[in-house]
């Protein structure tokens, strides 16, 4: 008789908490690796600064980062009448749903975006771009108001979409943040690694790191990992399922996995893999759930898919060891002859989750009642609580331009 298995069913007011405004950090540090560290290690919480972690981490530890760019994703028009139209760019649908081929047209692009002002949006817009000493014109046309589908077109075929965000485009800043992008943000709204373009968010709890604390690490035999996952605006959607966060809609997010990744990953399979940021564990997790795919015959399909309830459905007594999970995809590959594998994941992490990846996460503090704030509790149990406490008591700065946490189960 097989196994059965229920998702649980978890009320949302059950992770909240007070967050005081004054705590969401409005601009970054000076210097990236002077933030406060909160290190919670089975129960007990500690407080350092984020440059001791290379000492803070286990021998023999693999960390796994997310090298995602941010691109310059808000693009802002202006109608004849004076009104500004806003697009927040989402993701691509033509030429290619793969973002670093759609970054590369030449003429044309269709994107799923938000659209701000959108019903003062009824004539396609154009804009006049000057680059290198010569002049064309960008139009946006709104081709499906209900899916806010926007096809990009420009007369110019030696400029890509990339070179365009380049010189029209601003940094995403995530909404809590109150005040206009400036030239600090093109910087330090990003990772000091990271070079796939794609995100509209920054994965933010690799904001910390510099060259220095990398080259410690390695200097302490600490191994780097560096996957990719497009971090998408679906990370800032409020949760509006109160009694069961379950059906909540989560969005898809584009993921990159190579040869090297999975080879680099089974050397770790009964060793320490702490992940850095809750996109690097939504990417390691997702990449065991397709191994799980593969051995059960359900993931021939290219893309792969891993749809945001599957690890709740597969019964433990199905479920392989990682080693096992891992070896599926990298034998998927070898008969696939590929060395990249690129998909999605809209998997959803709360509270009930069983991890397969993980024994450590680095963090940034998240808003309450957040997807982020199930993962992590899911992650540390009723603990995460104490956590979000202690941070609090001792001034930690909040979300994206804050402070950090090594959170060891």
């Amino acid at each position: 008789m097989q196994e059965k298995r229920s998702i649980p069913t978890i009320s949302l007011l059950d992770y909240q908490y007070t967050l005081p405004e004054e705590r969401i950090a409005q601009v970054p540090l000076p210097v990236r690796d002077q933030a406060k560290l909160l290190y919670y290690k089975k129960g007990e919480v500690y407080h350092h600064q984020f440059f001791s972690l290379p000492t803070l981490l286990p021998a023999d530890t693999l960390l796994v980062f997310n090298n995602t760019k941010v691109i310059p994703a808000r693009v802002h028009f202006q109608k004849d009448t004076g009104a500004f139209i806003e697009i927040l760019l989402l993701q691509p649908t033509a030429p290619s749903t793969l973002i670093p081929q759609a970054m590369q047209a030449t003429t044309t692009c269709t994107w799923q975006c938000i659209v701000g002002n959108k019903k003062r949006w009824k004539a396609p817009l154009t804009q006049t771009i000057e680059m290198e000493g010569a002049a064309f014109t960008l139009t946006a046309q709104l081709i499906d108001s209900d899916k806010n589908l926007v096809k990009f077109s420009w007369n110019n075929t030696g400029t890509s979409f990339a070179d365009i965000l380049h010189q029209l485009g601003e940094m995403p800043l995530p909404p809590y943040i109150k005040r206009a992008v400036d030239t600090q943000d093109q910087e330090r709204y990003q990772t000091v690694y990271s070079t796939a373009k794609g995100a509209v968010a920054a994965p933010t709890a690799g904001l910390h790191f510099t060259e220095k604390v990398l080259q410690d690490l390695e200097a302490r035999q600490v191994s780097l990992e560096f996957l990719t996952l497009h971090v998408g605006a679906g990370t800032f959607q409020p949760v509006k399922e109160v009694e069961n966060v379950a059906k909540h809609a989560m969005h898809s997010e584009q993921m990159v996995i190579t040869q090297a990744n999975i080879k680099h990953l089974l050397g770790y399979a009964d060793k320490n893999l702490f992940a850095v940021g809750t996109t690097s564990v939504r990417s390691l997790e997702s990449l065991y759930w397709l191994g799980v795919k593969l051995l059960r015959g359900e993931a021939y399909a290219s893309p792969f898919y891993i749809e945001k309830l599957y690890p709740y459905q597969i019964p433990v007594s199905e479920q392989p060891s990682r080693e096992e999970a891992l070896q599926a995809v990298e034998q998927y590959m070898a008969q696939q002859q590929v060395t990249t594998l690129v998909g999605a994941t809209e998997i959803f992490i709360f509270p009930g989750y069983t991890f397969k990846m993980c024994e450590g996460l680095i963090t940034n503090f998240h808003l309450p009642a957040t997807t982020l704030v199930l993962l992590v509790a899911a992650f540390v149990g009723e603990n995460w609580r104490k956590i979000y406490e202690q941070a609090l008591a001792n001034d930690y700065r909040f979300l994206s331009y804050g402070d950090s946490s090594l959170l060891i189960p």
